[in-house]
């Protein structure tokens, strides 16, 4: 006869609320090494179109060793590992912050991440909570090559469990640009080809509160965000169990939000075709659903402008970029008056980029 409990403890279901507790360090399983198939597969996905992770000519002209992996791609991967114990059986991941882009990765780098719980605060139903974490992702000589902080929405198993005591860490509400890290080397930007590149427009040539109309539109398709999340090694239910998900809130699958911000990231090269790295992230938040069948689009504002200490190289802009469904972005959708967001917009994005100086 087999032993039906032993099938369970063979079983992987995914931390529950009360499974978190403060200071817990939780090791992701399965290190995932980055090959170009990837690359080929994420651009298919997304038609990224940055020149630097586009061409290893181009990169090796300006002095990197080959085309670096997509920062987002490297934040999908990062994350990726951690579904499977943070976010299993989340309701909504609500937010991001503290974001930095590290060292930079290339195709045969491997990359593993570990999590540390700083936060949990059960919500007034009694019927989940929220846990917030700190994840680093390292590559294969144990550089860090992305960290970030995160919180979700997870449910519980036993709602009879008392409370634990509410801890919400600080966060800060922006990455300050004296504080990134290496993955942007030494530049030759003497050799740096702007008709290559997509555009003439430098870091001088955007000013703060000028907004951006990306004007193109990626309608999401059902095979594709199924795909790009397996990509990322992404297990959260809500995404692939159709089965489960026609019985819940919404009767169907939801996307994947960092799916969304990749092609938000991708439509964003119509206006900033030189900001190719990614420097860190402020914060995001996933406003709204999106579904197979949603077309995309996006906008984005220039909040500052920096320049990083030590380089005369590149400089900073921070931006808020804005993804919208069903929407054009001519008007610029995005906080009402009542401090509210607009209809139809599913992301709120706060980042810095790198351009040539």
């Amino acid at each position: 006869m087999t032993d039906t409990t032993d099938k369970i403890d063979r079983t992987i279901t995914g931390n529950y609320f009360e499974d978190f507790t403060l200071g817990q360090e939780i090791v992701h399983a399965t290190p995932r090494t980055v090959t170009v198939g990837d690359v080929s597969v994420y651009t298919a996905l997304y038609g990224g179109r940055f020149a630097v992770q586009s061409s290893d000519a181009f990169a090796q002209g300006i002095g990197y060793p080959r085309s670096p992996i997509d920062d987002m791609l490297v934040f999908h991967f990062v994350i990726g590992k951690t579904v499977p114990d943070i976010s299993r059986n989340a309701i909504a991941n609500l937010g991001y912050a503290e974001f930095r882009f590290e060292t930079p990765v290339y195709p045969g780098d491997t990359i593993a991440s570990v999590s540390e719980v700083i936060g949990v605060k059960q919500n007034s139903s009694g019927k989940n909570g929220t846990v917030y974490v700190r994840t680093t992702g390292r590559n294969q000589k144990g550089e860090v090559v992305l960290s970030f902080k995160r919180w979700v929405m997870v449910v519980k198993r036993d709602l009879d469990l008392p409370a634990p005591e509410t801890v919400i860490p600080e966060l800060d509400k922006e990455v300050q640009p004296d504080s990134f890290g290496k993955a942007l080397p030494p530049l030759k930007l003497t050799v740096y080809d702007y008709a290559l590149a997509g555009s003439p427009r430098r870091w001088e040539d955007y000013q703060v509160g000028e907004k951006i109309d990306h004007v193109d539109g990626q309608t999401i398709e059902e095979a594709e965000h199924q795909m790009a999340t397996r990509l990322y090694q992404n297990t959260a239910r809500v995404h692939f169990n159709q089965h489960r998900e026609s019985q819940e809130r919404f009767g169907r699958r939801l996307v994947y939000g960092g799916h969304i911000i990749s092609i938000a990231r991708s439509l964003s090269f119509n206006g900033l075709a030189n900001a190719f790295h990614v420097l860190g992230l402020n914060g995001a938040r996933h406003a709204a659903p999106s579904f197979a069948g949603d077309t995309i689009y996006a906008w984005s504002e220039v909040l500052d402008k920096a320049e990083l200490p030590g380089r005369s190289d590149m400089g900073a802009l921070r931006l808020r970029t804005f993804a919208v469904k069903d929407r054009n972005c001519a008007d610029f959708p995005g906080v009402k008056d009542d401090g509210k967001l607009e209809e139809g917009v599913v992301l709120d994005m706060d980042y810095w980029v790198a351009l040539p100086r």
